[in-house]
């Protein structure tokens, strides 16, 4: 049998110094094993993404076929969520022999974006929005991937239950452009106007029109705000790049070559973002989660917080983990961002005991199990949990369901 979901019950009473102290001297063990292991499994999986992308465009020019499609969506995968997630967490970067392009200060930036992660995400904008504003602030108003907030339209509209769930599929099949895209450079927009002390720029006339038109329905939140810095920077390069000069490279071949790899490749990214969709989304979703009021005020809030609001899927093997792009890790992910892959993997069940020993819920299942759950938030079947700090001291924390 699997894991099982920890009873979240409250009240939920926990020392969170001591467990503070646990986690800590963990760290300690962590960061010591690293070394010339970790950095053989990241070359190792890159050499794999990379393989499977030469095998996807090796068959793409042949015919549609479900080789390429899958091969080419995986090649995609691997190298947003094992490549560049850890890397641009600078998860290397502390290990001797790491070579100067798997520095997160380094990898992807300027001209290197074509070489190390051209995809539909801007890098500094992933930095921001991911690195930053996710990592610290998770799920509260302020993280911009609060699935909760953000599909409040779909929850409160008035569609039928079979209609909102019909949603759910075409989300999954285009988020990557539609949502991380434009949020992300949102997201690094907004930062730089805090930064210089103005404000990021509105909108064009069409945008707000369409936005006043549709903002009584909520369909608004599902249309990207569309600008030239999108363009300029996310989607310009990506659909230039794989869905016009990477086929048109195949024209010594024919007409159907051509066709054949664009046909493959539009649907390699329809799959690749369907993969992404799964194994990304439910990392924070579901009624046995919690949200959280405000920021966190020390580093013992700060581990219980990352905690509970994480989920785990089932974890070991290169294999089931590749699959699931090492997300299945995200609790002790969350705890240090900037660990490697297999510093999750050494880590894992030792958070789960320290967890089991200071009575701190470590949610765990099945990737489909969380859609499941999910899916329930996205369309609102069910609600997250609600937690608040104790006032009377810094060592309890209570944690309790919200009402109705």
């Amino acid at each position: 049998m699997g894991p099982r979901t920890s009873n979240l019950s409250p009240p939920l009473d926990i020392d969170a110094e001591a467990f503070a102290r646990d986690l800590d001297e963990l760290q300690v063990w962590l960061r010591a094993s690293a070394g010339e292991e970790d950095l053989r499994h990241l070359r190792k999986i890159e050499i794999w993404g990379r393989l499977a992308g030469l095998l996807g465009y090796a068959t793409a020019w042949i015919a549609p076929n479900p080789l390429s499609i899958f091969a080419l969506s995986f090649a995609r995968f691997v190298r947003w969520t094992a490549v560049a997630h850890p890397v641009c967490h600078r998860a290397y970067d502390r290990m001797d022999g790491v070579s100067r392009g798997r520095l997160g200060s380094v990898f992807a930036r300027g001209r290197r974006r074509v070489l190390d992660w051209l995809d539909w995400i801007d890098p500094d904008a992933w930095h921001e929005e991911h690195n930053l504003q996710h990592h610290y602030r998770l799920n509260e108003e302020a993280d911009p991937d609060l699935v909760e907030r953000n599909l409040a339209w779909l929850r409160e509209s008035q569609l039928p239950r079979w209609q909102r769930l019909a949603l759910i599929p075409l989300m999954a099949v285009s988020w990557k452009f539609v949502y991380y895209a434009p949020s992300t450079l949102d997201a690094l927009a907004r930062a730089e106007a805090r930064r210089s002390g103005g404000e990021a720029t509105p909108g064009s006339t069409v945008e707000r029109v369409l936005r006043e038109r549709w903002s009584t329905t909520g369909l608004w939140s599902f249309i990207p705000r569309v600008t030239s810095r999108l363009w300029l920077r996310s989607w310009g390069p990506y659909l230039l790049t794989y869905f016009v000069v990477l086929p048109a490279l195949f024209t010594p071949l024919g007409a159907w070559a051509v066709i054949s790899v664009l046909i493959n490749s539009v649907l390699a990214e329809l799959l690749t973002n369907a993969h992404a969709f799964v194994t990304i989304v439910p990392n924070h979703a579901g009624e046995d989660l919690y949200r959280f009021e405000g920021r966190t005020r020390s580093r013992a809030e700060f581990y219980l917080r990352q905690v509970l609001g994480s989920t785990n899927f089932r974890c070991g093997g290169d294999l089931r983990d590749l699959m699931h792009g090492w997300l299945n890790y995200q609790i002790e992910h969350h705890l240090w961002p900037d660990m490697s892959m297999l510093q999750y993997r050494r880590a894992q069940p030792r958070v789960r005991e320290i967890c089991a020993r200071h009575g701190v819920p470590y949610v765990q299942e099945s990737v489909w199990r969380r859609c499941q759950k999910t899916v329930a938030i996205m369309v609102g079947d069910a609600s997250m949990c609600r937690y608040c700090e104790a006032k009377s001291t810094t060592k309890t924390a209570r944690a309790t369901r919200p009402s109705g």
